[in-house]
């Protein structure tokens, strides 16, 4: 409410107690930030429809496109200095987990015990996803010597089987820490979205990219002519050697 009150000042001083659409027209075209733009139109339609009861002053006024900026892409360095100081096993082990399967946030703290496949390195469907046609997952040796130090110490109170048992307040804070030490907002997305250019780099196609991350095929080719079984995806994943730590 503070903000539409500083809007909805400003607008009055420029174009005066009764503001016409040319007037508050003249008035948004000097904003030059889209998302600015947004916010002064937002409080105008507050003031005009919901407090004065005059829709029809604002009604004409769209919103300005907002472009989203592309995300920060970390380089391997920075990654590595992010590792060194995350403190438990088990932040070690999601960690490598998110940057070397390049699955989403959500998808790597709902998996079940039994859906990773220490030995093989791969992360099996659940059932449900299996209808929406997601394919296997893998993760890279560092993660497999990372997982299995965390099992070692890894405790579920509640026994609800889940790989990674978060208390639900904590599940927005992961990497907090480390974020702090650093001064690198490295996320969950960070890492995925390092992990589908760091795999693009090292010559893996895109529609095997977008198998591993859990993405629905775009093109013809990759839904109708592609190989997307355990065997043939394990081998290209594992012919691109990814590497994290080194």
């Amino acid at each position: 409410m503070r903000r539409h009150l500083v809007c909805i000042r400003r607008v009055l001083a420029y174009c005066g107690p009764d503001p016409t659409p040319s007037k508050i027209r003249e008035f948004l075209s000097r904003i030059e930030n889209p998302s600015t733009y947004n916010n002064f139109l937002k409080s105008l339609r507050v003031y005009f429809r919901d407090f004065l009861g005059r829709p029809n002053v604002i009604m004409t006024f769209r919103f300005s496109r907002v472009e989203p900026l592309p995300p920060r892409l970390f380089t391997k360095k920075e990654l590595q200095e992010f590792y060194g100081e995350l403190d438990t096993e088990k932040e070690r082990a999601l960690f490598l987990l998110y940057a070397t399967s390049g699955r989403r946030r959500s998808e790597v703290l709902d998996l079940e015990l039994n859906q990773v496949d220490i030995e093989r390195r791969v992360i099996l469907p659940n059932k449900a996803s299996t209808t929406k046609r997601t394919w296997y997952s893998f993760f890279n040796e560092e993660c497999q010597e990372a997982l299995r130090e965390y099992l070692k110490v890894r405790q579920d109170p509640k026994r609800g089987g889940k790989l990674f048992p978060f208390r639900s307040a904590y599940r927005g804070v992961i990497f907090r820490i480390a974020q702090q030490k650093t001064g690198l907002q490295i996320t969950p997305q960070s890492l995925r979205f390092w992990f589908a250019n760091e795999m693009a780099r090292l010559g893996v196609p895109d529609r095997f990219i977008d198998a591993f991350q859990g993405r629905i095929p775009r093109s013809v080719l990759a839904r109708h002519y592609t190989d997307y079984s355990l065997e043939n995806l394990k081998m290209i994943y594992d012919k691109a050697g990814l590497k994290v730590l080194s």
